[in-house]
């Protein structure tokens, strides 16, 4: 079992940056692949960004590339997630996400609660 709770988020203006921190229980933390999604209101949860267990492999949404970074500490039990020149559109629910499989998705058995983030024009 892995619990995940999540914090950083807030109210930033467009262009900001926020970092979004998820703390994981767990001793096994490095065996999980742990990913970033996000919800809009009345939209999907969409995939964010995603790490692999040893943090050697990385993979982002086309709409946050370049501008997003997912990164991990497992001597932390920790995953992050740095959110440079947000937009509006940024603006959503962010849920951490993990799993003992290879694939972060949105069926990941271990999931967080939340942090909103919003992003003002």
């Amino acid at each position: 079992q892995v619990q995940l709770v999540e914090s950083g988020g807030g109210l930033v203006q467009a262009g900001g940056s926020l970092r979004l921190s998820c703390a994981a229980s767990g001793r096994t933390f490095s065996s999980y692949a742990m990913g970033w999604f996000r919800q809009a209101p009345g939209k999907e949860r969409d995939f964010v960004a995603s790490i692999s267990g040893h943090g050697g492999t990385t993979h982002y949404a086309d709409s946050v590339k370049g501008r997003f970074t997912i990164s991990r500490d497992n001597a932390k039990n920790a995953v992050y997630l740095q959110m440079n020149s947000l937009k509006p559109e940024d603006t959503a629910v962010y849920y951490c996400a993990g799993t003992d499989g290879v694939v972060v998705t949105t069926g990941a058995p271990y999931w967080g609660q939340g942090t909103q983030v919003t992003v003002s024009s």
